[in-house]
């Protein structure tokens, strides 16, 4: 049972292969011919992979960034949180790791049930953030020890929360997603929505959508910037030189931090590859969308009327490429400002949390974005900033509070800020139940 158990979390947790079985079903549904069958499916899963693979350039880019960056803070005792690490510490555990694996699966399920019977049409086709979800709802309850007693209860109560949260934060999105994609196609299925929603809301009082960021006019001079990759790439080699110099001034190994030499030419072969990853995946956003969408007007008719697939946050990136940038800048500028008040308030605020640029790209400029659709390049940088704020508040207090349920996991936690606040509200209740 394990081993099935086991093979459908492998299926479910990895995002091409279920959204190429999403599509599948939706084809199939529409009664499609055989090799446009064949076809939709296997390109929605290379789409994926593209996406991924993109993915994967980025964060291999702006890592040594953040690590450079956090030299360069030289702050003791501060926390980087990671979702794989926390993920992977409980995932190791001989008696919470298959009960994750359950929650996760449960999860999905209702999910279904849910967009089947209730007015949220939203199926989260995500994987891994379903996977984070599941890892963090039951670790939080795991600590509760009336429900740690029973496994059943807690899986069901786990996977509820879990199934809960993979329609409500969707629908949170759906209102100000339609401004950024100009459609119903798809809402956010990336737990950084409080960032997303906030940000669209609070956009349009700063600035007007009509002033976005996408309207920006550079000076003939830098006429190379109007193309947005070169832009990203652009930007991105500044940032690197500015943290390199610094750096450089304090003595600090920068090779060692970018990993190649000479430090200069290390940043411009970084910043380029940032803007590369940028352009994959932005060809594998194009080659999903062609597919899915259409997929799961199949899904709406004979399954889930009017079923919406809530994707992952690259696929708004092409919307507004000067709007991510700049929400990504922003965000590392709030993300700074709250690290200093929680250094300032000696551990009132939670744990000190450096900038995670990984988190600060995927979902502040998202943010951006988001802010951009309602507020122009204004509500852009204020969505960044927000992010920035959202991420490092909520992030430094639970990694306190983890660490301090479970000393074994060692402050780990979660940096999207869904899973941050999710986090805060089950360790506040998790102290309550235990009478901490």
């Amino acid at each position: 049972m394990m081993a099935i158990l086991n093979a459908l979390k492998a299926v479910f947790s990895n995002a091409s292969v279920l959204v190429g079985l999403i599509a599948l079903v939706g084809l199939l549904a529409l009664k499609k011919p055989f090799e446009m069958v064949v076809a939709g499916t296997l390109k929605t899963i290379i789409g994926f992979i593209i996406i991924g693979g993109g993915a994967g350039i980025v964060v291999g880019a702006v890592s040594p960034l953040g690590a450079l960056f956090n030299s360069v803070l030289a702050i003791p005792n501060a926390g980087l949180p990671v979702n794989e690490v926390f993920t992977g510490i409980i995932q190791k555990d001989a008696v919470l790791g298959p009960l994750v694996a359950w929650a996760f699966l449960f999860a999905f399920i209702i999910n279904i049930l849910i967009a089947r019977f209730t007015p949220w049409k939203y199926i989260f086709l995500t994987g891994h953030h379903t996977l984070f979800a599941a890892t963090l709802t039951v670790g939080m309850f795991s600590m509760i020890p009336m429900i740690a007693a029973n496994s059943a209860l807690l899986v069901a109560i786990s996977a509820l929360i879990t199934g809960i949260m993979m329609v409500l934060f969707p629908a949170m999105s759906a209102p100000f997603i339609e401004k950024v994609i100009g459609s119903k196609d798809f809402v956010m299925g990336h737990f950084g929505t409080i960032s997303y929603a906030g940000s669209g809301f609070l956009g349009q009082f700063v600035g007007k959508p009509e002033d976005s960021a996408e309207k920006i006019k550079f000076p003939s001079w830098i006429g190379f910037m109007r193309e947005p990759l070169v832009a990203m790439g652009f930007v991105m080699l500044i940032i690197f030189v500015l943290v390199s110099i610094i750096g450089l001034g304090k003595g600090i190994d920068v090779v060692a931090s970018l990993g190649s030499s000479p430090w200069w030419l290390a940043c411009f072969v970084l910043a380029l590859t940032f803007a590369g990853g940028i352009g994959v995946i932005l060809l594998g956003v194009r080659t999903v969308l062609a597919e899915i969408v259409p997929a799961f007007r199949g899904i709406s008719l004979k399954i889930v009327p009017d079923a919406r697939p809530a994707l992952d946050c690259p696929v708004v990136f092409p919307y507004a490429p000067n709007a991510l940038l700049i929400g990504y800048l922003s965000s590392i500028i709030g993300g700074l400002i709250a690290m200093f008040l929680q250094i300032a308030a000696g551990g009132r605020l939670g744990a000190v949390i450096l900038p995670s640029m990984i988190i600060h790209f995927f979902v502040g400029g998202t943010a951006g974005i988001f802010g951009n659709a309602t507020g122009g390049w204004k509500g852009a940088v204020l969505g960044g900033i927000l992010n920035g704020l959202f991420f490092t508040f909520l992030a430094g207090f639970t990694y306190t509070a983890l660490g301090g349920l479970n000393p074994a996991w060692k402050g780990s936690s979660f940096g999207d800020t869904d899973f941050g606040f999710t986090g805060s509200v089950l360790a506040f209740l998790s102290k309550m139940l235990r009478g901490a």
